[in-house]
């Protein structure tokens, strides 16, 4: 039995005929199935608002699967050049996104006419949802190869200057091939069902879905993978053995029983800083100085936790683990008054899209640390007052879940840019030396060095060529520690200046 059909496509009634002027339908001619690559070249048109001249074919459940598939790898090749280095690919965030297709379905098997295409369509009309759907996945690829292939040219540095340096830009870059990405599809529906109600609502849904998505479904498919990054390094690393564990062991004893304890009628300062990844010398030399600069400028010697993954501190400090961290604000809350003294919390690394702060010390296994964990570990410990301080892209993130009454919380960048500053050539990052290195060595205010450090760090991030947008450092101060801070202030503004104090840690030649 032959598989051809009949059909008048791709071929209209010449103008002028003798069956044109009668209303007369030219004769049948006999179509033959597509190939997978005609259906693929079909989508690619229909991608960039042309017909698919498709008729009314179908695709085998062969071919839609292949196909499918197809563009499913190209997609994910495509989105990896989003990360300059080594990544990892988030299945369940590339997955987050496809529950678009199911929709897709189902609003095209409910919006769709019944039956073939009819004899009289000029020119011929597709039909079918597997046709649609088969069109809809190809269609996307021309949009996302010259979106991928633009944000990739950025993120690799092959685009510089000031592509994407303003907020507003990024986002009516986005808007455009969101826009474009609609357009197409809604066009793609539009030659399936002819202009209809069903279409329109068809339309509305596919604008629903694309708002949704964006909103709470955006996490990146490809992660920047920080541990092999560390792994792949050359540099001296940690060798862990038995011996190791047990000196670290007791070197936390050590340090947490030598926390001093709190003075009654001072309103003390304890500190505790937190820098877990080791692969990056900045933050070994910026949570060294955060930490002198809170013993020497706020009256806290001795009472200053400092945690961080190096290979050359395994033997001076201990490791920056949520568990270390846990236990270090568990000690530090026994020692001091928990609810007259203050507690300054420094953290910094690599931050996420997704919140997260990264930590790393091959081969040692060490999990990120999230908001919520530092947030708990605190309001376990029952300690009050509480200034928070996150040297991290994306750390504006956290503000939410840390802020509160008696808490002074602020950050590098809010939650949608990165900061600057982290990479190996840093000697420190752009927010711990404007705010902790420079301002905090002139005042006992955050507020004030926090206002003054924001102008700063955005005129260097101007002057490095940074080409994401302003980092724009987040603060929110609650009402409750407002009146604790201004009489530390007085208080440590009486003492002597401890002539250590008064030159920056960092070097002339710093970035």
């Amino acid at each position: 039995m032959s598989d051809t059909v009949t059909s008048i496509d791709d071929q209209p009634t010449l103008p002028g005929s003798a069956m044109e002027q009668e209303g007369v339908a030219a004769p049948a001619t006999p179509r033959t199935r597509l190939s997978l690559v005609a259906w693929f070249l079909k989508g690619l048109r229909a991608g960039v608002f042309l017909n698919p001249r498709v008729a009314g074919r179908t695709p085998t459940p062969l071919q839609a699967i292949i196909l499918t598939a197809l563009v499913f790898a190209i997609e994910i090749a495509l989105l990896r050049l989003e990360i300059a280095g080594p990544a990892r690919m988030d299945v369940q965030a590339w997955l987050s996104g496809w529950w678009t297709a199911a929709l897709f379905i189902g609003l095209a098997w409910w919006a769709f006419p019944s039956g073939e295409a009819e004899p009289g369509d000029v020119p011929p009309r597709p039909v079918g949802v597997g046709a649609a759907f088969v069109l809809w996945v190809a269609a996307s690829l021309p949009n996302t190869l010259l979106y991928q292939a633009i944000v990739g040219a950025v993120a690799h540095g092959w685009i510089t200057g000031a592509v994407f340096s303003q907020n507003w830009l990024y986002w009516a870059f986005y808007a455009v091939f969101t826009v474009w990405s609609l357009a197409a599809a809604i066009l793609l529906v539009m030659r399936f069902t002819g202009l209809t109600v069903r279409a329109v609502v068809f339309a509305l849904a596919l604008v629903a879905s694309t708002g949704l998505t964006t909103w709470q479904f955006n996490a990146r498919t490809w992660q920047q993978d920080y541990e092999r990054d560390a792994a792949a390094d050359n540099r001296p690393r940690l060798h862990l053995s038995q011996q190791t564990f047990e000196a670290q062991q007791a070197l936390m004893e050590k340090t947490m029983a030598a926390i001093a304890r709190e003075r009654p009628g001072v309103t003390d300062v304890y500190g505790l800083v937190f820098a877990p990844y080791a692969a990056e010398d900045v933050f070994l030399r910026e949570s060294t100085m955060v930490s002198r600069v809170l013993a020497e400028r706020f009256d806290a010697e001795g009472r200053v936790v400092h945690l961080v993954n190096h290979a050359t501190t395994t033997q001076t400090h201990p490791w920056a683990t949520t568990q270390n961290l846990q236990r270090a604000i568990d000690a530090i809350a026994q020692r001091m008054d928990r609810n007259n003294d203050v507690l300054v919390v420094y953290m910094t690394s690599h931050g996420a899209s997704d919140f997260k702060l990264a930590a790393a010390h091959w081969p040692l296994q060490v999990p990120p640390l999230t908001p919520g964990e530092l947030r708990e570990a605190l309001d376990n410990a029952g300690i009050r007052h509480r200034v928070i301080a996150i040297s991290a892209c994306y750390s504006g993130g956290w503000v939410d879940t840390l802020a509160g009454d008696t808490t002074l919380v602020m950050t590098a960048a809010d939650a949608t840019h990165t900061s600057y500053g982290c990479g190996r050539l840093s000697e420190l990052t752009f927010f711990g030396r404007a705010m902790f290195d420079e301002q905090l060595r002139k005042t006992h205010s955050f507020e004030q060095a926090f206002s003054r450090a924001v102008p700063l760090i955005k005129q260097r991030e101007i002057d490095a060529g940074k080409d994401d947008g302003f980092s724009n450092p987040q603060i929110q101060v609650g009402a409750g520690i407002s009146p604790v801070l201004r009489a530390l202030e007085k208080r440590l503004d009486t003492l002597p200046p401890v002539a250590a104090a008064l030159a920056p840690a960092a070097s002339a030649t710093r970035p």
